[in-house]
């Protein structure tokens, strides 16, 4: 469901997998779902594909005609028809969607306080750059003595705001909104993605959260009897990141020459996919459990963007705590020294 919150989506393949499983007919769970939904878009949504099933379409033909359900949906949906298994891909499905859930909310709750922080620090120093300094330009002209360097800084980027702040914050505010619509054409997006997974922490957590979905959901899809080149590719629309989604695609150009998962993994994974996966793909194609293996990668992951979530405060808090005190200390310095000089002079 590209358009409903992922949380809307969850409680409904869950409730859906609870009646099936419960013996009752699919039409009569879509339309008993549709009359307990009060969000009218979802209801609209699960009325449309209850009336496609009760007119002798398939679930998965239904909501593939919606338009709102991904690839692995769909996939596993197919799969549960046709092995007559509906309730049991429903409940991998429900599974997965929770794990994926728990691992965005971790992502961006961590992302929160450094985001909220660089936020607030941002409007003030606007504010201050714009309104505040200036006026200590025409303050510390009327002193006639010699400045300290702290307070030639100051005034340096005071005089510089007074004159060309608004042209300055027009400017970055107009860079920042040219970089978010770039992000819709797809070669730049590439680009601002590899600079992104570049950044210490952060990226690494976001690389981390595409190797968690990756050995999730393509354990996931082969466990339930999906061929490999077609897992592949489904599983490569549910990552975040085009350069991951790139290296699968590859990857799956190689399956169809012959090479094993591995062998593709390891020739142009490069630097997103670590030694560490090709090698247990390798250990899970020999004893033909290259499924498990999968998912005990994707949880590996998993576990390790967990406890970068929960260091990722811990460490970002005294670093932005420096780096605010610092600019503060700078500022206090750069007016208060020549006040003093001036009073100690009088004196």
């Amino acid at each position: 469901m590209k358009n409903i919150p992922y949380k809307d989506k969850l409680l409904f393949t869950k409730h859906l997998s609870v009646m099936i499983k419960a013996g009752i007919p699919i039409s009569e769970a879509l339309k008993s779902l549709a009359e307990q939904t009060k969000k009218s878009k979802i209801r609209k949504i699960i009325e449309n594909i209850g009336d496609d099933v009760g007119s002798g379409k398939s679930l998965k033909e239904s909501m593939e005609k919606n338009g709102d359900f991904d690839g692995l949906y769909l996939g596993l949906v197919e799969v549960g028809e046709e092995s007559g298994n509906l309730d049991g891909s429903l409940e991998y499905l429900v599974n997965q969607m929770g794990k994926q859930y728990s691992l965005n909310s971790k992502i961006r709750g961590a992302m929160l306080y450094p985001g909220l922080v660089m936020a607030v620090t941002l409007v003030m120093g606007a504010f201050m750059s714009l309104y505040i300094l200036p006026q200590l330009v025409d303050f510390f002209d009327a002193f006639d003595s010699q400045l300290p360097l702290t307070t030639k800084i100051l005034l340096g980027v005071a005089s510089f705001m007074k004159n060309y702040g608004q042209i300055f914050f027009g400017a970055l505010f107009g860079l920042i909104g040219l970089i978010w619509w770039s992000n819709s054409l797809e070669k730049l997006r590439i680009f601002w993605q590899k600079i992104f997974l570049k950044i210490p922490i952060v990226g690494n957590m976001g690389l981390e959260g595409d190797l968690a979905r990756f050995g999730q959901n393509l354990g996931i899809l082969l466990k339930s009897g999906i061929a490999i080149d077609e897992a592949i590719l489904i599983c490569a629309r549910t990552l975040s990141f085009l350069p991951l989604r790139q290296i699968l695609m590859k990857v799956r150009d190689d399956l169809a020459k012959g090479k094993e998962v591995s062998e593709a993994i390891r020739k142009n994974g490069g630097k997103y996919f670590p030694e560490l996966v090709s090698s247990m793909v390798a250990v899970g194609e020999k004893s033909g459990n290259i499924d498990e293996t999968l998912q005990y990668i994707g949880n590996f992951y998993e576990d390790e963007v967990d406890a970068t979530a929960k260091n990722l405060s811990t460490l970002l808090e005294p670093i932005l705590l420096i780096v605010i005190g610092l600019i503060v200390a700078f500022v206090a310095l750069a007016i208060i020294s020549p006040i003093y000089g001036l009073i100690g002079s009088i004196r």
